[in-house]
């Protein structure tokens, strides 16, 4: 694995040894990232030898949608990789891109070596996280946030050990993880400069990303000297309208000493001793040109600033008016597109079925698009189907005359559809609704006209927008869900993606700070930021922003950071346990404890294996006799 030198095969040999048969391996004997790959890959119940592990392979079908989802990476990679692979032809190569999760989606090589990968199932639509293939570059690379180099028998699984592969991460423009590139080829091909190359090319492809989602904006182009701008090593930050920081490639956070966590929470001012109009004065100067500006902390810079600008004799268009989904979008390209696809219906008599896990804000973006619209100054109206009694939900929805029932109100009541009337009816949790009033919902629909109980028909007139956890296809095949109703209300599913699957975690958290406390300059403390960061967040955007206006009540009038004794107590203590689950990704951290690894693996493979002993050590790789002894250890 690299950086580091590569081991001889006799210290390979001995140290794969010592701690398949031993559960052992001395300080110094090997890289320490490659052993902590080999114990993640132990830890996951994986056997060097034998049959091939089962590993997920997406359908055809399935590998279509995922590139959907990962377009703007593989549109802005492909440019990149055909250009690494000129470098690598006829080397008994291959270049491959992989997304966040592991999953291959786009490669190139020579073909006679392509054959020969899509044994091992290096192909477009296989998972390489280490949990399927063991120690392998892409998915310790994603392991570990690091690029690396696996060569020959440093791979876990011994049917890999003809490969060499180097890897390097590609991180979004907001510092996430977003995907791996990949050269892997025959190892006796092996050159010294791979990693490096590959390395050079991950930064050309999120140079790529972050200069065309902000390409409308300001770009920052800092370097220490002025010869530097322009270049690969060339540091590039994002600048908002209103000064802050919101993007930026890993040069410019190292010169300016930032971390990830700190886009979208750091104003340009308090690292550059510049103020942000001079900064777009300098990018309205034509030509533009590097100008030295002095660092906050010590040291100065060299800056060109880039500011779109209209060619000369040509009228600036009025800037894209500022509405409610225009807020909803923090950089996550995927919640982009669903805006933009949102946004292109906004007029039209088609009705939108938003479909999401609880808490991702499917209300809200449904206010958003209510509030986008030329409904705007219209009622927006929001039924929870379910919420509302079975016995209450008709006249709660379809309204009802006076005295339709015991109980009802002397002058009726109009219902929730008919006081939609004009504006927007939002149909929450539209899966839940009862199969008989799914019929009478149906009706409104197809005539337009409700009938109240008790009364004559209303004629209604709403844009209309159903909301949904439940998957209604899946509902409908059960029975549980009419098929013409889910017809007549599939005019565009938007799906709005997971928290956990979102690029812009830190532009999202420094605009619910910023709604927490106005005027207030507040941040995460690093080490809850990094938490933050690699938390699933089951609840979503809700459990966040629930999680982040606690901590706001509970700060201090000086506090500017958020830190642990801030968080509810059940939530802190489920971060600081995910922590722990992770894999270790500092060089000076503890290992893992060998033997509990050990002992799990074993377990695993005696399960599998139905109790028979040899069948389990064979899938351990080791002898018969190994195993009776560890298991006489235990």
């Amino acid at each position: 694995m690299q950086p580091h030198s590569l081991l001889p095969g006799s210290t390979l040999r001995q140290a794969r040894r010592l701690f398949l048969e031993q559960g052992e391996l001395p300080a110094g004997l090997i890289d320490e990232r490659l052993a902590r790959s080999w114990r993640r890959s132990l830890g996951a119940g994986l056997s060097p030898v034998g049959r091939a592990p089962e590993a997920p392979r997406l359908s055809a079908p399935q590998l279509g949608q995922a590139l959907e989802r990962q377009r703007e990476l593989v549109a802005h990679a492909q440019p990149v990789m055909e250009y690494l692979y000129a470098q690598v032809r006829d080397s008994q190569s291959m270049v491959i891109l992989a997304s966040g999760r592991g999953l291959l989606v786009s490669v190139m090589g020579d073909p006679d070596f392509l054959t020969k990968a899509e044994r091992v199932a290096l192909a477009p639509g296989a998972s390489w996280l280490e949990q399927h293939r063991g120690t392998n570059a892409i998915g310790t690379s994603l392991a570990e946030a690091a690029p690396v180099e696996i060569h020959g028998a440093e791979h876990f699984l011994e049917r890999n050990g003809f490969l060499t592969c180097a890897a390097a991460p590609i991180l979004d423009p907001a510092g996430q993880l977003l995907g791996v590139l990949d050269i892997s080829g025959d190892q006796r091909s092996r050159h010294p400069h791979t990693l490096g190359l590959v390395r050079t090319a991950a930064q050309m492809i999120e140079n790529r990303l972050l200069i065309s989602r902000y390409r409308r904006g300001t770009l920052l182009h800092l370097h220490p000297l002025a010869e530097g701008i322009g270049t690969v090593a060339a540091g590039i930050a994002a600048i908002s309208e209103d000064g802050w920081i919101v993007g930026a490639n890993r040069a410019a956070l190292a010169l300016l000493g930032l971390a990830a966590a700190d886009l979208g929470a750091t104003p340009v001012s308090r690292v550059l001793d510049v103020r942000p109009e001079e900064l777009l004065d300098w990018g309205r100067k034509r030509p533009a040109r590097p100008r030295l500006a002095n660092l906050q902390r010590g040291g100065r810079l060299f800056v060109q600033v880039e500011a779109e600008a209209a060619p000369v004799g040509v009228a600036v268009p009025a800037p894209p008016r500022k509405d409610a989904l225009s807020a909803l979008d923090t950089g996550d390209s995927r919640v982009k597109a669903v805006i933009d696809k949102a946004r292109r219906v906004l007029a039209k008599p088609i009705p939108l079925l938003l479909h999401g896990e609880s808490g991702v804000g499917k209300e809200v973006f449904a206010q958003a698009i209510h509030a986008s619209g030329p409904r705007r100054d219209k009622p927006f109206v929001a039924v929870d189907c379910s919420a509302l009694p079975g016995n209450l939900i008709e006249a709660e929805l379809f309204g009802y005359a006076s005295g339709a029932f015991t109980g009802a109100r002397r002058e009726g009541s109009p219902g929730r559809i008919r006081e939609a009337d004009g504006g927007t009816l939002l149909l929450d949790e539209i899966g839940d609704m009862p199969l008989d009033m799914q019929c009478r919902l149906l009706r409104v629909l197809q005539e337009r006209q409700v009938t109240p109980l008790g009364g004559r028909a209303v004629a209604v007139d709403f844009a209309l927008i159903c909301a949904t956890h439940r998957n209604l296809r899946t509902e409908v095949e059960a029975g549980r869900f009419r098929s013409d109703l889910y017809y007549r209300l599939n005019g565009l599913t938007l799906i709005l993606p997971p928290l956990r699957e979102r690029g812009d975690l830190a532009a999202l958290m420094a605009k619910l700070l910023a709604e927490t406390a106005p005027g207030r300059d507040l941040a995460l403390a690093p080490e809850v930021a990094r938490a933050f960061a690699d938390y699933a967040w089951p609840g979503n955007l809700r459990q966040l922003a629930n999680a982040l206006r606690t901590a706001g009540a509970l700060l201090d009038a000086e506090e500017e950071f958020i830190d642990w004794h801030h968080l509810p107590d059940d939530l802190a203590e489920e971060l600081q346990r995910t922590r722990r689950q992770q894999p270790c990704r500092q060089e000076g951290e503890q290992p893992e404890n060998l033997k509990a690894l050990s002992c799990s693996a074993i377990a695993r493979a005696l399960e599998a294996a139905m109790g028979n002993v040899s069948e389990a050590a064979r899938r351990l790789g080791i002898s018969r006799n190994t195993l009776y002894r560890k298991l006489k250890g235990l």
